[in-house]
C-alpha cells in the first residue's frame, strides 16, 4: 500500500464513525497531512454539522497552510445546510488534495475538484474508489439512479426455514445474532416490512439496547418505519402505528387511521408498486432500506430485481418441510430460473452464522 493510500485508508476508517448518526448525508472521512505527518483528522458527525473536512481543518489549525488533504468524498462547493468545503480548503491554503470519489450528487459531481484547481490547487483523485463507495451505498445509488439501497434481512434455520407451520418463530437465532440486526437498524434509514408481520407479530422494528454496543446511543436516530398493506388489513391497535415515523403503502383508496400517514400507489395487479414506493422514499432522501419482512414480500420484491443484498442469520437447527421458506417464488420450475447469489462475507455470530450475498439477477427470472 502506498503512503497515499495509507492516508486514504486512515480517512475512510474516519469515516465509519458516522456510521450510524450522518444520514440522510454521506458518511465522509478528512486527514490533513504535513511533512508526512497527520496534523488534523475529521469525519462527518451528523447532518446539519460540519463537514469532515472543516473538523480537519480545525483540528490542523493554522498548520494547514502548505498541507495535503485527503478525503473520502468530493468537497461540495454549494450552500447547504453548511458553507462549501472547497471554499474552506482555499482559504485554508491546502496545497494538495486527495480524492477517493467524485460525488454522485448532481449539484457536487465535479464542481468542488473544479474549484479548487482553479485554486491552483493539485488534485488527485481515485485512491481507494471502491473502498470509499462501501462507506455509502445508498446515498450512491439513490443520487445515480433515484433509488435507496435496499438490504433484505432473514432469520432462518439451515435447511432455509423462517418460521414453524403455525406462524412460530421466536427464536430462530441466539441472542448475539439479534443483537447484530440492531446495528443494521441503526444504519438504515427505513425499515420496511409487510402486513403479514405486523398482524403475526405486532413488532415495534426500533433500535433497541443501543448502549450495548453504541457509546454515544443519544446520537442514534430511529429510522422510518415503512409498512407495506396493499389490501389495507392493517390492525388499528398495531403497535407500529403509534411510533412518530411511520408511513404505510397500500393501493386502497382508503385510510387505516387519520393520523397515520398513508400513500395510495396501486401496480396493474391490485398489489402496492414496490418500485414506486422506493422511488417515493427516495425523493423523501432515504439511502439505506432494510426489510425486514416474510416470504411473500421478500419474494415480490426479489422477483421485481429490488433487493441489493441479503443477509441471512443462519441458526443450527432444522425445522423441517412444513415450516415457511424464505422467499414465495412462484413459477421457478427450472434450473436456468436460480438466481445466483455473489457471497461477500461469511462470520459467526455467537451460535449462528450470518451470511452476506447480493444477487445476480437471471433475465429468464
Amino acid at each position: 500500500m502506498s503512503q497515499h493510500e495509507q492516508f486514504m485508508a486512515q480517512a475512510i476508517q474516519l469515516a465509519w464513525k458516522g456510521l450510524y448518526t450522518t444520514d440522510p448525508n454521506p458518511r465522509v472521512g478528512c486527514v490533513i497531512v504535513k511533512n508526512d505527518q497527520v496534523i488534523g483528522e475529521g469525519w462527518h458527525h451528523r447532518a446539519g454539522e460540519a463537514h469532515a473536512e472543516i473538523n480537519a481543518l480545525h483540528d490542523a489549525g493554522h498548520n494547514a497552510e502548505g498541507a495535503d488533504c485527503y478525503v473520502t468524498l468530493e468537497p461540495c462547493s454549494h450552500f447547504g445546510r453548511t458553507p462549501p468545503c472547497a471554499d474552506a480548503l482555499i482559504r485554508a491554503g491546502i496545497k494538495r488534495l486527495f480524492v477517493a470519489m467524485t460525488d454522485p450528487n448532481p449539484v457536487v459531481s465535479g464542481t468542488g475538484m473544479q474549484r479548487l484547481e482553479q485554486a491552483g490547487i493539485e488534485v488527485h483523485q481515485g485512491i481507494l474508489t471502491s473502498q470509499a463507495e462501501q462507506l455509502n451505498p445508498g446515498f450512491i445509488q439513490r443520487m445515480r439512479i433515484g433509488r435507496p439501497y435496499v438490504r433484505s434481512k432473514m432469520a432462518m434455520s439451515l435447511d432455509g426455514r423462517t418460521a414453524m407451520a403455525s406462524g412460530e418463530s421466536k427464536w430462530i437465532t441466539g441472542p448475539e445474532a439479534r443483537a447484530d440486526v440492531q446495528k443494521l437498524r441503526a444504519r438504515s434509514s427505513a425499515i420496511v416490512t409487510g402486513v403479514g408481520t405486523v398482524i403475526a407479530d405486532d413488532p415495534l422494528l426500533n433500535v433497541r439496547h443501543v448502549a450495548d454496543w453504541y457509546p454515544h446511543g443519544e446520537a442514534i436516530r430511529q429510522p422510518l418505519k415503512v409498512i407495506v398493506d396493499s389490501e389495507l388489513r392493517m390492525p388499528a391497535n398495531a403497535q407500529i402505528l403509534n411510533d412518530e415515523k411511520v408511513l404505510l403503502f397500500t393501493a386502497c383508496d382508503r385510510m387505516v387511521r387519520n393520523d397515520v400517514e398513508t400513500i395510495v400507489l396501486p401496480a396493474p395487479n391490485n398489489q402496492v408498486d414496490l418500485s414506486g414506493m422506493l422511488s417515493v422514499l427516495a425523493k423523501r432522501e432515504i439511502n439505506e432500506v432494510m426489510v425486514e419482512a416474510g416470504a411473500v414480500l421478500n419474494g415480490a420484491l426479489l422477483r421485481s430485481q429490488l433487493i441489493d443484498e441479503m443477509i441471512f442469520y443462519v441458526a443450527p437447527k432444522l425445522m423441517g418441510d412444513a415450516a415457511r421458506a424464505v422467499f414465495h417464488l412462484p413459477g421457478m420450475d427450472y434450473m436456468a430460473q436460480n438466481i445466483e447469489l455473489d457471497i461477500t462475507d461469511i462470520r459467526a455470530v455467537g451460535n449462528d452464522w450470518r451470511i452476506t450475498a447480493k444477487p445476480h439477477y437471471n433475465e429468464a427470472f
